[in-house]
């Protein structure tokens, strides 16, 4: 497993209805990230709507959702699983 100082940079975000995202990396490699363990916590529990959970989006290689709400490459790759 990469360390988090090489982790790559995201490129490509898609979310799935189970709360799972689809994640594609620079490297080329997709990852899937199961979200659902992190939509009990305060920062994350909006993501519960599908519909804000699926406005996910890459911004300067992280994940985003709006007000505030990321997770940094670093984190998304040492946390996820080949797809």
């Amino acid at each position: 497993m990469k360390t988090t100082l090489d982790a790559p940079m995201l490129v490509a975000v898609k979310p799935h209805g189970d709360f799972t995202l689809s994640l594609t990396f620079e490297n080329g490699e997709t990852r899937r990230m199961d979200m659902r363990p992190y939509l009990e916590s305060e920062v994350f529990g909006p993501l519960k709507d599908l519909s804000f959970f699926a406005a996910a989006r890459v911004v300067y290689g992280s994940l985003e959702w709006p007000g505030e709400r990321d997770l940094g490459h670093d984190m998304l790759y040492a946390a996820s699983t080949p797809e």
